[in-house]
């Protein structure tokens, strides 16, 4: 097959990083594969040798919505299958849509839905449009269907692929002893980018809440235009020493081979990429409730979906986490790790998109 995975850039953020690692794997398994981007670079673009790597703009001009000669580019290559990944190009997915079946009415535009935030309206609209839609929780497929009126038929489920399946071969001590967590210091973690709707700011204030007199650390690992402010908060609350900005790490592994637990109070959400590859290192998991949390772990067993807000609550849970005994948390950990382990096998995942192309342009 000949495919397209269509992304606007490649961002630091867990859809880019699903487009990286699809390509590179619809590649290996023997498909002519584009990863074409609206703007080039980007801290994720992937090394030479893998897929085809094309960009629209010749030169970045920092505008994520900027697509010059998008058709052309995509009928030149006269693919089977185009994927759209990322909002900015489910946008202009469905006019592409109906470019193809104009020029060959096998080509067949694949939407995903990956995303918590209310859709804009050319979103929806190409929703309608394309061939078919991937959503990666069940819950955003019954949104599509419920508020967006799409057919059942129309949409599949296809959970993410874990992108940092394998514990680190760092030396966790060392980490932690460089950011200041000795042997006995309980690590919350969270990996996300710095947005607004990732709410790093509700963990601050969830962790002012603490204890004192407990050995706890909070780090916050990402970059983004929400990290100033929030740097400003963990000093404000007078958390300057508690609260680690370890900043954008390529592969967080280590980070995660480091921590005791995972903390997550994101306000927009379709499924967690951090809290899946959590589990997949063992770690259980506190979140806040929000659109395919509660797929991204084995409820009350390895994770812990909590109301929206409900900061009392949140502490309480963490505070309970930290009560257990050994033996208790090493079977949460093991339960984490086989269920992450099956349930988002890169492997499986690459295999359903697989199928889903094959049965659209049989």
């Amino acid at each position: 097959m000949k495919i397209i995975i269509l992304q606007d850039f490649l961002r630091s953020g867990g859809t880019e990083r699903q487009s990286v690692l699809l390509s590179a794997a619809f590649t290996a398994r023997g498909h002519a594969t584009t990863l074409l981007t609206f703007r080039p670079g980007g801290p994720l673009e992937p090394p030479p040798g893998g897929a085809e790597r094309a960009a629209l703009q010749p030169e970045d001009f920092g505008l994520d919505w900027f697509a010059p000669g998008l058709g052309r580019a995509v009928a030149r290559r006269s693919p089977d299958i185009v994927l759209a990944m990322g909002r900015m190009a489910n946008c202009l997915a469905g006019p592409l849509q109906r470019r193809l079946d104009r020029r060959t009415p096998r080509g067949a535009v694949i939407g995903t839905l990956r995303t918590g935030k209310p859709l804009p309206w050319l979103f929806r609209r190409s929703l309608r449009a394309e061939r078919h839609v991937v959503a990666n929780s069940a819950e955003a497929r019954a949104m599509l269907i419920e508020q967006a009126g799409l057919p059942p038929e129309k949409i599949t489920v296809i959970h993410n692929s874990l992108v940092f399946p394998a514990q680190s071969e760092a030396d966790p001590a060392a980490l932690r002893a460089r950011l200041g967590a000795g042997p006995q210091t309980a690590v919350l973690l969270c990996v996300a980018m710095f947005r607004p709707e990732k709410n790093q700011r509700e963990l601050i204030e969830i962790a002012a809440g603490l204890p004192a007199a407990e050995d706890w650390q909070l780090w916050l690992v990402g970059e983004g235009p929400a990290r100033a402010a929030c740097e400003r908060l963990a000093r404000e609350r007078g958390l300057g020493e508690r609260v680690k900005f370890p900043g954008f790490v390529a592969d967080p592994g280590a980070l995660y081979a480091a921590a005791d637990f995972a903390v997550h109070a994101s306000r927009s959400e379709s499924l967690s990429n951090f809290l899946i590859e959590a589990q997949a290192h063992g770690l259980p998991a506190v979140a806040y409730e929000a659109q395919g949390i509660r797929e991204c772990f084995v409820p009350g067993e390895t994770g812990w979906a909590i109301p929206a807000g409900d900061r009392a609550h949140f502490r309480a849970n963490l505070a309970d986490r930290l009560a257990e005994a050994s033996p208790d948390r090493a079977r949460r950990a093991a339960q984490a790790r086989a269920f992450a382990r099956t349930q988002f096998d890169p492997a499986r995942q690459v295999q359903a998109y697989l199928d889903l192309f094959a049965r659209l342009i049989a």
